[in-house]
């Protein structure tokens, strides 16, 4: 493990935490975008969502192999070699003449974006000590709430008055001015290669052993049944505000910040349910509440835009309600010795139910002469259908049985 003063410390944790701000944000700051892409490029929701699952899909096949390589390199030369190719990715976006070119480089961001998750925890598992790594994953991880109250909406403003190009440009500035800085601050990291690793006949017969397991599959089935279910809805929710109800592109971003402001002071409180009342329970109550805000989004009157707004932290709510116990329920599946593997899976079947599910709901949708998108509500009903197979499912994913706690006597 590396040693490093306090403040370095912090310095390169708040480094990491903005390099997951900048994928998360090249992930989110595409489905907003949507009404000005389908129109600069003049394609159907359907071509928009293969858009879409094109980073995804990329994004989980990459982490899925990323297994059998990330500890075959120094973590610094890796790090700064896989974020060089995704600024280069989010530029090469921006520079896209036509769809073709566009799909491309989305796939192409989603291949080094899948990759750079799992290098910046082994950074974090490198650098910091047991006892003070669960904080530590804690900063990195508020890069997902920076990313829907300031990443995403900056984005929307930009696109609405520059070009839908600028956020991309945005993101590939950003891009090289933390590799520059990542340069300067990321140390060596070479002492996972001290002990050589296994041979690669080896790391994929143990791979193969990890996704065929029963337990595990239960569990990687319950995760790619609700990502499926998120993205049937998500991606959409711009564009048919946009096309339908008259909202202007960039009053978006308020949306997107009273969602992610609303989640970002209830996930915490939402994880200490689940400790208290047990995941099982949550989950199967977040998940029942979750379907009224689905079918309301995707079956949406004619309201106030105030009243959309005031809506949606309801439903960000809901939707990551859901996910938080799930989350925590899943750590609980495989045993010790597994757990980062299975972890990794796990994320890659993410990837993989995101990009599913935003395909899936596309097919479903289809555009009138005046530019109204048609079927948005089959993708709801569709989506709180699988919610129904998930509280059905959960039941069959069970945790490792935990030893009873020691009692000392006085």
């Amino acid at each position: 493990m590396a040693e490093s003063s306090p403040s370095r410390e912090r310095g390169l944790l708040w480094l990491l935490a903005l390099t997951q701000f900048t994928i998360i944000m090249d992930f989110m700051v595409m489905m907003p975008l949507g009404p000005q892409i389908m129109h600069a490029f003049a394609i159907s929701p359907a071509a928009f969502a293969t858009a879409v699952s094109a980073y995804s899909w990329c994004s989980g096949l990459s982490g899925l192999f990323a297994a059998t390589y990330i500890d075959r390199f120094d973590r610094r030369r890796l790090l700064l070699v896989i974020y060089g190719l995704f600024a280069i990715s989010n530029l090469v976006c921006a520079l896209a003449g036509n769809f073709h070119m566009l799909l491309v480089a989305r796939a192409f961001a989603g291949l080094s974006g899948g990759v750079l998750a799992s290098i910046i925890m082994a950074i974090v598992s490198d650098i910091i000590p047991v006892s003070r790594r669960g904080a530590a994953t804690g900063t990195i991880m508020t890069a997902f709430s920076l990313a829907a109250i300031a990443g995403v909406p900056a984005g929307i403003v930009l696109g609405a008055h520059l070009g839908w190009s600028s956020p991309f440009y945005l993101l590939a500035v950003l891009s090289v001015l933390i590799w520059l800085a990542a340069l300067a601050l990321v140390p060596s990291l070479r002492l996972h290669l001290q002990v050589g690793p296994p041979p690669l006949r080896q790391v994929l017969p143990e791979l193969w052993r990890l996704l065929s397991n029963p337990l595990h599959l239960r569990a990687f089935g319950l995760t790619f049944l609700m990502l499926v279910s998120h993205m049937m809805v998500i991606p959409f929710i711009s564009p048919v505000l946009v096309a339908n109800h008259g909202i202007a592109p960039q009053q978006i971003a308020w949306i997107y910040m009273a969602g992610g402001a609303a989640t970002f002071f209830t996930s915490r409180r939402i994880g200490k349910l689940a400790d208290r009342y047990g995941k099982h329970q949550l989950f199967r109550i977040m998940a029942l509440f979750s379907m009224l805000p689905v079918l309301f989004v995707t079956h949406l009157p004619d309201i106030p835009f105030i009243a959309i707004v005031a809506f949606f932290p309801v439903f960000m709510v809901a939707l990551s309600g859901r996910m938080i116990p799930l989350q925590a329920l899943l750590t609980t599946v495989p045993q010790a010795q597994n757990r980062g593997a299975f972890l990794s899976v796990n994320s890659a079947i993410q990837s993989l139910g995101n990009g599913c599910g935003a395909w899936l709901g596309g097919l479903l949708l289809s555009n009138t002469a005046s530019g109204q998108i048609l079927g948005y509500g089959l993708n709801g009903w569709c989506a709180v259908a699988l919610v129904g197979v998930a509280l059905w499912w959960v039941g069959r994913v069970q945790g490792q049985v935990m030893p009873p706690p020691v009692t000392v006597n006085s």
